[in-house]
């Protein structure tokens, strides 16, 4: 993931802290009690690295098999892989089937919009993609979490009543986190009017947490659920990575503790060779502070734990 990135002389003069909650998070949280089960989902972004073979999938293990591996070691993914096109059903099946066979675990599928509908249509006149996008991921059945909007870095505050038509549009049974990047979405009165409307439409806010862009990392929780986007820089700065995980953790617990119902926590790398690392480390501290019961991911060798 190119977002969001730095140069190595850059990392160590970031402040990684995480911001105080904001103004909205105060309002949809204020008269919750702490949920008797929340849930919690970690995982990537893709299945497809062939830097994992060896790591966590067999040596031997054909590309067409990657997502079989997948998840025997995660609960989710965050699914990138439509963004690119307007799915195909029997696309979305196929991968459906993949996990019916390799898990019997209660996995689950964010994907992305596609940039069709995102990027190049900016949310107008798309109501015809969108059907055929939603007609597509609803082949996911049980197995479809929630979706994941991401306006393009050009779509500013200005384009807010376009945003505010295309989800009222949305059935109100898909569950939606939208991701702005414009820099004026996260300043002023463009804020707290974002945030405002995705609570009343009963939208999420997905958080980004990236090197580069921190004014991204906004705090803000619409509803009482979070989809958290954490961008590490991996390799030797894997311990950075531990340590901002650590800081989630705590702030995560406090969501909780007031009432936050689900927790959707995708990891990302500059350089996806290692995501599995700092993903796993994330699901034992979740278990060990948050009362999870993830599974721990079964690595090929124990001469790759770096922990």
């Amino acid at each position: 993931m190119e977002f969001g990135r730095v140069t190595e002389a850059e990392i160590n003069t970031i402040d990684f802290t995480l911001p105080p909650d904001g103004e909205q998070t105060a309002i949809t949280l204020q008269h919750l009690k702490p949920s008797a089960k929340p849930s919690y989902y970690v995982g990537c972004a893709k299945w497809g690295r062939k830097e994992w073979k060896d790591l966590i999938y067999p040596k031997k293990t054909k590309e067409a098999d990657f997502l079989g591996e997948y998840v025997k070691h995660f609960n989710s993914i965050e699914l990138n892989a439509v963004f690119y096109s307007i799915p195909k059903e029997d696309q979305i099946l196929k991968w459906k089937d993949q996990v019916a066979a390799n898990t019997k675990v209660d996995f689950i599928f964010c994907p992305k919009f596609s940039r069709t509908i995102t990027h190049i249509k900016r949310l107008k006149d798309a109501d015809f993609l969108t059907d055929e996008y939603i007609k597509a991921i609803s082949a996911f059945g049980e197995y479809l979490g929630p979706c994941f909007l991401q306006v393009s870095d050009n779509f500013g505050p200005n384009n807010i009543d376009t945003l505010e038509n295309y989800l009222k549009k949305l059935p109100n049974d898909l569950k939606v986190f939208v991701e702005v990047r414009h820099k004026d979405w996260f300043i002023g009165d463009a804020k707290k009017q974002l945030f405002a409307l995705l609570a009343k439409l009963n939208k999420g806010a997905a958080i980004t947490d990236a090197s580069g862009r921190r004014d991204c990392l906004h705090m803000e929780l619409p509803t009482p659920k979070a989809f958290i986007r954490f961008v590490g820089n991996g390799g030797k700065y894997l311990s950075s990575d531990k340590a901002r995980v650590d800081e989630w953790v705590i702030r995560i617990k406090h969501w909780l503790d007031h009432g936050l119902q689900s927790v959707y926590f995708f990891l990302h790398q500059h350089d996806e060779a290692d995501t599995p690392l700092i993903a796993d480390y994330t699901i034992q501290e979740f278990n060990k502070h948050l009362g999870s019961d993830l599974s721990r991911i079964n690595f090929i060798t124990q001469n790759n734990l770096l922990f």
